[in-house]
């Protein structure tokens, strides 16, 4: 059963992600086209000023998450009831203080960009971009969290699936027929809407939660820890954007809005891979079954990280050829910056690395020990990002999200070997430096053959070329780091298939 919950959220997930990278390349280009990319950096500011929002879930929410394993897996009705009406509780509370920061976001923030947009236009964007955020944190998120760690997750992501794709084809629609932003972004308001009104739904169908019971006590533990690393979690997140918009301009903010949506869809997508995994794994802890715990965790370790050498060495060589022609009819702005492409790209394969660790880490409910590095991440980021700014630009900011992000993932590896699954932190070691020699031979080798292309056709070839030659690079350096495990999952590979026959 097991098994069987955790290949549908993954299957699922990775529709999902497909889905939010082709929508999340159509959507900014039609904001460019239509609206300019001055508009377009406007929007990405506000949408990263409100990440206390929409980023919520990322520290709560796993905290309820963890706090639902045990009585899951107990069948404990009561106690999930319990957690379930504190988890209510809680999370209205927080977007009542939401309400206030978007109100007076609402009245500052237009004072940011008052050279280019009126207050009123920008108050009321903020105030529409805010809506749907505020429906899921109302009515939707603790019951997402249940669906989670129930190992159901492949029913959020199927209303998220339907609601992102009537979202683009109703937006593309508005835009072509001349409608304003505010208009556009509404519009999204309400689709997204649906989303915890069906998950409300199924939820009250599907579990026999009594949402009447008292509380005795406080049933979900160290939820103001998971707070504290959502909010360094959102600094770490936004500081990059709001550096550019206090210490550059929009047309920067847009620029880095193109890159970070193509290296932020591909950690989607290697993401989707674990999409079900911290259940799996909080399943096993929950249950003391170590050995099986260990040997699973170091299955999937080895994998994700083979995903995103995969994944993010091809973004390496394909991410300013796909910019060049995705902005060839843009001309108010120059999209061009190979330093800058490289190390967001890096930044976001630094973040990814982190994903088996954090989610054993979240799977184990250690919050309030990995705080403080939470927090300290977050102040690399403003710190470095803030003064290297001045003297480089948008490269600055982007040096500095890698310095964070190199600094917590290698954090987490080393609290994860010495507080969960006590093993030699030489595994992570070697991990990286496998991922960093095939980062190079991949840029090395694929930066001798051409990329002077000009349509979506040339790139998808020069795309599979890359593709072929990244892959063999990453068989051939595997083979020879990590041969056991690849004769593992081969071996496992045709014993399935044999076993079919």
């Amino acid at each position: 059963m097991r098994k069987k919950s955790l290949a549908l959220t993954t299957i699922f997930s990775l529709i999902y992600q497909v889905v939010v990278v082709i929508c999340g390349i159509i959507l900014p280009k039609l904001y460019m086209k239509y609206f300019g990319s001055e508009l377009n950096g406007l929007v990405t500011s506000i949408t990263q000023f409100l990440g206390f929002i929409t980023l919520l879930e990322a520290g709560v929410g796993n905290v309820v998450q963890s706090s639902l394993y045990r009585p899951l897996a107990q069948k404990d009705d009561a106690e999930i009831s319990k957690i379930i009406i504190s988890s209510n509780r809680f999370f209205r509370k927080i977007a009542l203080i939401l309400a206030v920061y978007v109100a007076g976001l609402m009245v500052f923030y237009p004072f940011l960009v008052s050279n280019q947009y009126d207050w009123v236009f920008t108050a009321t964007l903020i105030l529409i971009i805010s809506i749907s955020s505020f429906a899921q944190y109302f009515f939707g998120i603790s019951y997402q969290m249940l669906l989670n760690a129930d190992q159901k997750g492949y029913v959020r992501l199927v209303l998220q699936i339907v609601t992102l794709i009537l979202n683009t084809v109703v937006c593309g629609i508005l835009m072509s027929l001349g409608f304003s932003i505010h208009i556009v972004k509404l519009s999204t308001a309400a689709i997204f809407i649906l989303r915890p009104l069906g998950m409300n739904l199924y939820v009250k169908r599907h579990f026999n939660l009594d949402l009447s019971l008292k509380l005795e006590g406080e049933p979900i533990q160290q939820k103001w820890n998971g707070l504290a690393q959502h909010i360094a979690n959102v600094v770490l997140i936004n500081t990059d954007v709001t550096v550019l918009t206090l210490f550059s301009n929009l047309i920067n903010v847009s620029i880095y809005s193109v890159y970070h949506n193509v290296v932020y869809g591909i950690q989607n997508l290697v993401t989707a891979f674990t999409s079900g995994l911290q259940a799996l794994l909080g399943d096993m802890y929950a249950k003391k079954e170590r050995e099986l715990l260990v040997s699973t965790f170091e299955r999937f370790e080895w994998l994700i990280h083979v995903l995103i050498e995969i994944a993010f060495g091809c973004a390496l060589v394909l991410i300013i050829p796909f910019v060049k022609v995705y902005t060839a009819d843009i001309t108010d702005a120059n999209y061009i910056n190979i330093p800058f492409a490289v190390l967001i790209t890096l930044a976001q394969a630094s973040y990814c690395l982190r994903l088996p660790y954090n989610i054993m880490v979240m799977a184990a409910g250690h919050y309030k020990q990995t705080q403080a590095s939470a927090i300290i991440e977050a102040i690399i980021n403003v710190v470095v990002s803030a003064s290297f700014v001045f003297r480089f630009g948008i490269i600055g900011v982007a040096i500095g999200t890698v310095a964070a992000m190199t600094y917590r993932s290698t954090y987490l590896a080393w609290y994860l070997s010495h507080n969960i699954l006590n093993r030699n932190l030489f595994y992570y070691l070697k991990h990286i430096s496998v991922d960093v020699l095939v980062f190079a031979l991949i840029y090395t080798i694929c930066g001798v053959f051409p990329a002077d292309i000009s349509t979506y056709y040339e790139w998808i070839m020069l795309a599979i070329k890359y593709a072929l030659i990244s892959i063999l690079i990453i068989a051939v350096v595997n083979i020879l780091f990590y041969f056991r495990e690849c004769k593992s999952y081969v071996s496992g590979a045709v014993n399935k298939r044999e076993g079919k026959k």
